[in-house]
C-alpha cells in the first residue's frame, strides 16, 4: 500500500513540474508575462548617467564587514523590503554580493540596487512564473527560460550543458533567478551562500555571480560609462538597459528616503 502511494505522489510530482515548465518556457522577453513587460523604460540615453549611488543604503552602511553576519544583513533587509517592494530574502542576497564584491573588488563600485534591477527584470526575484521565493533562497519552481533556439526575436545558442541545469539537450535556455545561460555559469557561477554548491537557482549564488560578473574587465559601476557597459554585458539591449537603469535608481531612492 505504501510503495503504491509513493509510486502516486511521484507521478503527481512529475505531472505538476512538466505543467509548469510548459507554462514557463512559452513566455518569452516580449510576452505580456515576461516579468520584464511591467517595467517602463527610464527617459535616459546610454552612457548619459548612472543610477544614483547606493552606497550609503546598502549593507555596507550597517555592517562594514562580511563576518557582520546574516542576522545584520537580514534586519537591513527587513527595513528596506517595505519601501522597494523588494522580496527581503532576495534583498539580503543583492546585499550580500555587494558587500563580498566590494571587498573583493573595491574599485567596481557594484550596487544592490542594481542587482535588483535585474534581478526584477529577469525574474521578479525569482518569483516568475507562479514561484515562491523561499527561506533557503530557491524559488518554489525552478526558473527556466524559452529555449535559446534561434526562433522570432530569440538567440540561437546551441546546448552547452547536456540538459544538466537547463533540462534542454538541443538548446540552451536561461536558468535561475538572474537567468544565466549555462555557459556563462560555467565560467562565473558562484557560491553565494556557503554551502559549497555553485547552483544558478539559489538566489545568493546566483547574486553574487551577477556581481562578479558586472564588475569584470575593471569596469567602475560608478561611472556612466561603466555602468552602461556592464548592463550591456548582461543584455545587449538599449530598452533593457533603460528598464534596469529606473528600477536601480528608484530603488536606491526609495531606500535613502527610508534612512
Amino acid at each position: 500500500m505504501v510503495a503504491r502511494l509513493l509510486v502516486v505522489l511521484s507521478l503527481l510530482i512529475v505531472a505538476a513540474v512538466v505543467v509548469w515548465v510548459v507554462r514557463v518556457v512559452t513566455a518569452s522577453d516580449t510576452d505580456a508575462r515576461s516579468p520584464a513587460a511591467g517595467v517602463e523604460p527610464a527617459a535616459v540615453e546610454p552612457d548619459s548617467a548612472a543610477p544614483i549611488e547606493a552606497v550609503d543604503t546598502g549593507p555596507g552602511a550597517v555592517a562594514p564587514e562580511r563576518s557582520a553576519g546574516v542576522e545584520t544583513l537580514r534586519a537591513w533587509a527587513n527595513k528596506l523590503t517595505g519601501p522597494t517592494g523588494v522580496p527581503a530574502r532576495a534583498l539580503m542576497a543583492y546585499g550580500n554580493a555587494e558587500l563580498v564584491v566590494r571587498t573583493a573588488m573595491p574599485r567596481c563600485g557594484l550596487s544592490w540596487a542594481t542587482l535588483a534591477g535585474i534581478g526584477r527584470v529577469e525574474s521578479d526575484h525569482g518569483r516568475y512564473g507562479g514561484a515562491v521565493l523561499g527561506a533557503d533562497g530557491r524559488p518554489s519552481i525552478p526558473i527556466i527560460g524559452v529555449p535559446l533556439d534561434g526562433s522570432p526575436g530569440v538567440r540561437a545558442i546551441a546546448d552547452t550543458d547536456r540538459g544538466e541545469l537547463d533540462g534542454d539537450a538541443a538548446a540552451d535556455r536561461a536558468v535561475g533567478p538572474m537567468q544565466f545561460i549555462p555557459s556563462t555559469w560555467r565560467k562565473w557561477g558562484a557560491d553565494g551562500n556557503g554551502d559549497g554548491v555553485a547552483d544558478p537557482q539559489q538566489i545568493d549564488d546566483a547574486a553574487l555571480a551577477a556581481g562578479r560578473y558586472l564588475c569584470a574587465q575593471g569596469r567602475d559601476l560608478t561611472s556612466a560609462k561603466g555602468w552602461w557597459g556592464a548592463v550591456f554585458s548582461y543584455n545587449n539591449s538599449v530598452e533593457y538597459g533603460q528598464k534596469v537603469f529606473g528600477l536601480a535608481d528608484e530603488y536606491a531612492r526609495r531606500a535613502a528616503a527610508r534612512g
